[in-house]
């Protein structure tokens, strides 16, 4: 082949074509949501093999966090969190919940999404899509109780309004309260929500 032919196929992995891949994923979320989105057209939107895809992120999950920059794996949250007494569940979750929020470069991630999703409806909807196909049924099925994904969702809310309340809005005195004195607080709310 010389100098001035094009090489022709898919293009190889690299920096570069990570990029292109996150690039293609976040436009691909954005047009057709987290449940809608395939592994295959984000990969015919990078330029690049489906099986790159697989290799770099190993699942859809995994490249949705990537491209969000979505700080914490669900699986974790529900093989880790939820491993243990059912009875003390609720501040073990607050206790890995605000231990996030308490980790600055963290909490900028969760907070640039926080304030995007209450602006902008295509990134709720994909938070939305996320959370319930990702964390909601992964949490719910840990649970032995009525209506375990109403429950799950009931303590996401708490969680979120503890992240609006302390976090984006800065009401004292939750704003400067040490994290030891949110966690029991916060975790028999999410006890209530899950097991009560």
């Amino acid at each position: 082949m010389d100098g001035g032919t094009k090489a022709r196929g898919r293009r190889p992995g690299g920096e570069d074509t990570r990029g292109a891949v996150l690039a293609a994923a976040r436009a691909e979320f954005a047009a057709r949501g987290y449940q809608k989105a395939s592994m295959r057209a984000i990969a015919r939107g990078a330029g690049v093999d489906a099986a790159l895809l697989h290799h770099y992120f190993g699942t859809k999950d995994r490249l949705f966090m990537a491209a969000l920059e979505f700080p914490l794996d669900p699986r974790a949250v529900a093989e880790n969190v939820f491993a243990g007494d059912p009875a003390t569940v609720g501040e073990r979750v607050a206790g890995f919940v605000v231990g996030l929020w308490e980790q600055p470069e963290v909490r900028e991630r969760l907070l640039a999404l926080v304030r995007t999703a209450a602006t902008d409806e295509e990134v709720a909807a994909l938070m939305r899509g996320f959370m319930v196909a990702e964390l909601v049924g992964r949490v719910a099925s840990q649970l032995e109780c009525a209506e375990p994904e109403l429950r799950v969702e009931m303590a996401m809310s708490q969680i979120i309004g503890l992240a609006m309340a302390r976090y984006v809005i800065a009401v004292e005195p939750l704003a400067s309260a040490p994290p030891e004195a949110i966690v029991p607080l916060l975790g028999r709310a999410l006890q209530g929500c899950l097991t009560g």
